[in-house]
């Protein structure tokens, strides 16, 4: 691909902005209307809560039943993502840098005094574009941090179900792109499943709504998870029996490991007596868990979360490093949210956190301090 050719690729056109504000109406409206658990968020610092309707499982099967019907009618083509992949890159971009210098200057010009609402203004102005300034904001009753998490994690599978059409009208079909897909199928549908687990993650309840987070749910979430996905569908991997079965393992691993860790910790926080693996909580100072997942090590969910990844990628084989980038890009991540996460519980629970330290010594994996 040459650079005249590769410009025209990435630029934004009226097409690729009509589908992408497409997509955000109909999770507007659907998020709005269509039956869901409502379930009330943690407590801020000044006793308020936000309530979230989880929705999302229902939102999404009913944009795919809605788009395979309009692929079946012509209505529209089943590969129109793939056909325009940068495109929809370079124009969802584009969207996270408007919409967050509007999220600044509202946030500037706020006088709210609510822990959701309320400016955190630094006088840095890149400072509190990246990180944002208020914590929840809203725009017509939507909470966007929700919202754009939620877009983010639907675009991913959105881009996949059209990166597999054409592979398949193409007949490229292999067993790496069916293993790729239905590791990532089933790893999104297990998140809007339990989307309320997400309403006490630290994204939510801590982070401000700023360029980091909206670029990285709109644009990083669905564009560079996806990569294997693409990558396939111009490269032939042959795996041996011995591989997939190896490969299935990494991911039913990894799934036990991050949803049952996630799952332990929501509970924890909903009811701190609730039995874990069959026996009652182990606490410390009243806070911290130390039983189940918990009591082996240390942010132990990152684990779950690296092999997951790691078996997004174990299908496209090892003869590039151009599918790993999701993984090694994780690993990076997590080690330094691990270091920042530390730092920050060392800060708020002093001799509690400690205490839990010397139970648990392990960080991330067991045996490895």
């Amino acid at each position: 691909m040459d650079l005249n050719h590769l410009f025209n690729s990435l630029s934004p056109s009226w097409t690729s902005a009509a589908m992408l504000l497409s997509f955000f109406l109909y999770l507007a409206t659907v998020g709005s209307i269509l039956p869901g658990k409502l379930v009330p968020g943690v407590t801020l610092s000044d006793g308020t809560r936000l309530h979230y309707r989880c929705n999302g499982l229902l939102s999404l099967l009913l944009l795919v039943l809605l788009l395979g019907v309009g692929s079946q009618t012509n209505l529209v083509s089943p590969t129109a993502i793939a056909d325009r992949g940068l495109e929809l890159l370079s124009t969802t971009f584009i969207f996270s840098v408007y919409v967050t210098f509007m999220l600044y200057l509202v946030g500037c010009n706020s006088r709210a005094k609510s822990s959701s609402l309320k400016p955190h203004v630094s006088g840095n102005l890149i400072h509190d574009w990246w990180f944002g300034i208020q914590l929840n904001p809203e725009f017509m009753g939507i909470d966007l941090k929700f919202f754009f998490v939620r877009a983010g994690m639907m675009g991913w599978l959105l881009i996949n179900l059209s990166v597999l059409a054409k592979c398949i009208l193409e007949a490229k079909l292999s067993q790496s792109m069916i293993l790729y897909q239905l590791f990532c199928g089933l790893y999104i549908l297990d998140y809007f499943f339990y989307e309320e687990f997400m309403t006490s993650t630290w994204d939510i309840i801590a982070e401000r709504l700023g360029f980091m987070l909206v670029f990285g749910d709109l644009v990083f979430i669905p564009f560079t998870f996806s990569i294997q996905g693409w990558w396939l569908l111009s490269n032939k991997v042959e795996l041996t029996t011995a591989a997939i079965i190896a490969n299935c393992l990494v991911f039913l691993i990894g799934y036990m490991v991050f949803r049952g860790a996630n799952k332990q910790k929501h509970m924890f926080k909903k009811d701190p007596k609730a039995p874990i693996w069959g026996s009652p909580p182990k606490v410390i100072g009243g806070k911290l868990l130390a039983s189940g997942y918990w009591g082996i090590a240390r942010h132990c969910n990152y684990l779950g979360d690296l092999l997951l990844a790691s078996s997004f990628s174990l299908p496209c084989g090892i003869s590039s490093v151009v599918p790993y980038f999701y993984p090694i890009y994780l690993l990076i991540l997590l080690i330094w949210r691990e270091r920042r996460d530390e730092a920050r519980c060392a800060e708020k629970y002093k001799d509690v956190w400690a205490e839990y330290r010397k139970l648990v010594p392990y960080r991330i994996l067991p045996y490895v301090y």
